[in-house]
């Protein structure tokens, strides 16, 4: 059984950084597609990006395209979102998910998901 447990959120300023990170425990994130969503309470979850084993390429929703970048270190089992210059409109819980379908920029059907790590972005 995989298990996934984000951190790294916290508050900060627009135009500031942050660096999520999840690890996974029980099994390794190599052959499996992974993303990572976010959600607003009252609102809808939204893809933020995905990783395709299958197109070994990722992919970014369009308004976080150029200021957050995925990535995933598999010798520590661990997966990233570095996010850049953020905006209030990224305030969110974040989520890293893994299994499922990476495809029309979104992880479809995510097998696994962490209990979230929340992001706060002021003005």
């Amino acid at each position: 059984q995989l298990q996934l447990t984000e951190s790294g959120g916290g508050l900060v300023q627009s135009g500031g950084s942050l660096r999520l990170s999840c690890v996974a425990s029980g099994l390794t994130l190599d052959y499996i597609d992974i993303g990572w969503f976010r959600q607003v309470p009252g609102k809808e979850r939204e893809g933020v990006s995905c990783f395709s084993t299958g197109t070994d390429s990722t992919y970014y929703r369009d308004s976080v395209k150029g200021r957050f970048s995925m990535s995933l270190d598999t010798a520590k089992r661990t997966m990233y979102l570095q996010m850049d210059n953020l905006h209030p409109g990224d305030t969110a819980t974040y989520y890293c998910t893994a299994g499922g379908h990476c495809t029309g920029r979104v992880l479809w059907g995510p097998n696994y998901w962490g209990k979230g790590t929340p992001v706060t972005v002021s003005s």
